[in-house]
């Protein structure tokens, strides 16, 4: 993990809807929780646009987070965040604690390399179909990563990559394949377009029906 993020928070003493409005309306902060670790959850509140701003980067998702409260610093991960229903405003946030002796689950998000330039791409017209974009892992702190890879150049044509199929880094475990091999779930392929399927399905039946007409001269 490249990248750190520190969040500066403040103790947060009044309680309510009424209170978080006016934290949101008058300090420009969203009220917050910190929970977890084996202590007692934390009332805290966080400066809005910090907060905005950071979540442009998408490894702040996927990262172990420094909090620092009152010139104490906790580690946590980013559990829960609630938006305004129609305004781009963020409302609350909630954060786990973590200990770099237990495991945590994160989602991370999958990246495709060298997708546009896969022959079944490039060269004879396939496109591919992403059915996930994020996975579960389970893994100590220390080895959270931003993101796994799924290497693209050498899928072929209807091949399907499986989650069974990413390579982990040490240390980290996809929590659906720790369910069962019922769970190891596809997660891209490369197939024609549709209409081209359906042209090539149709020359073949072409060219059966003349095959045929030939044998029976």
């Amino acid at each position: 993990m490249s990248q750190e993020f520190l969040i500066e928070a403040f103790p947060r003493g009044d309680q309510g809807r009424g209170a978080s409005r006016r934290l949101r309306r008058e300090e420009r902060k969203i009220p917050a929780i910190v929970y977890g670790g084996n202590k007692e959850a934390v009332s805290i509140s966080i400066w809005h646009n910090e907060l905005k701003k950071a979540l442009e980067n998408e490894a702040f998702f996927s990262h172990v987070l420094t909090i620092e409260l009152e010139g104490k610093k906790e580690s946590v991960i980013l559990k829960d965040l609630q938006r305004h229903p129609y305004k781009p405003l963020l409302t609350h946030a909630d954060f786990l604690r973590v200990d770099k002796d237990h495991e945590i689950h994160v989602n991370v998000p999958v990246h495709f390399l060298n997708e546009e330039s896969a022959p079944a791409i490039k060269l004879h017209g396939g496109v591919a179909h992403h059915q996930i974009n994020e996975v579960e892992v389970i893994c100590l702190p220390q080895n959270l990563p931003e993101y796994l890879e799924v290497d693209m150049a050498d899928v072929e044509m209807d091949q399907v990559i499986h989650l069974s199929d990413i390579k982990l880094p040490k240390g980290v475990k996809l929590y659906a394949l720790t369910q069962g091999e019922d769970h190891d779930l596809p997660v891209v392929a490369i197939h024609k377009p549709r209409a081209a399927k359906v042209e090539d399905e149709a020359e073949d039946g072409e060219k059966g029906e003349e095959d045929e007409g030939e044998d029976k001269e």
